[in-house]
């Protein structure tokens, strides 16, 4: 297998600005860190992350982080390809591919906005079933061996 085994239990990705966040946010389009890690249920220092491989490059007003709606966008994709369980490695190079081609994919199906050829949702499909085969194992035997034990 070629990458780490996929950590799935990250929350969903929440499309809308929740009901608490700044008036003025909206407006501007511009989001604090604080927003952006509420709305999408990630900590800040999972967006200083991102920040820090260049995924996402906010603006800065003194030491304020300022996050555009390209950002706010940029996010939702990486989170929804992390979900989908690709390396942030992987994700990188997709948004890559959607600047330059301005979104347009032509051999490309639209998952969730992230634009995938085939052959990617094919590699990915195959890894993902993979690894649901060794969890399946996995609690098959753990399972197998709770069975066994003195109940205490």
């Amino acid at each position: 297998m070629s990458r780490q085994s996929l950590a799935m239990a990250g929350s969903s990705i929440h499309e809308t600005r929740s009901a608490t966040a700044p008036a003025d946010a909206d407006q501007t389009g511009d989001f604090t860190i604080s927003d952006l890690a509420r709305d999408f249920g990630v900590t800040l220092r999972t967006l200083r992350f991102y920040e820090s491989r260049g995924l996402i490059a906010p603006s800065r007003s003194g030491m304020t982080r300022i996050y555009s709606a390209r950002d706010r966008a940029r996010l939702a994709l990486i989170l929804k390809g992390k979900q989908l369980g690709f390396t942030l490695v992987e994700i990188r190079a997709m948004l890559a591919n959607e600047d330059k081609k301005g979104g347009a994919g032509d051999m490309a199906a639209s998952v969730g906005g992230l634009q995938l050829s085939r052959e990617q949702i094919v590699e990915q499909l195959e890894l993902l079933r993979s690894q649901r085969t060794e969890i399946e194992s996995a609690i098959t035997e753990l399972e197998a061996s709770l069975v066994r034990m003195p109940k205490a």
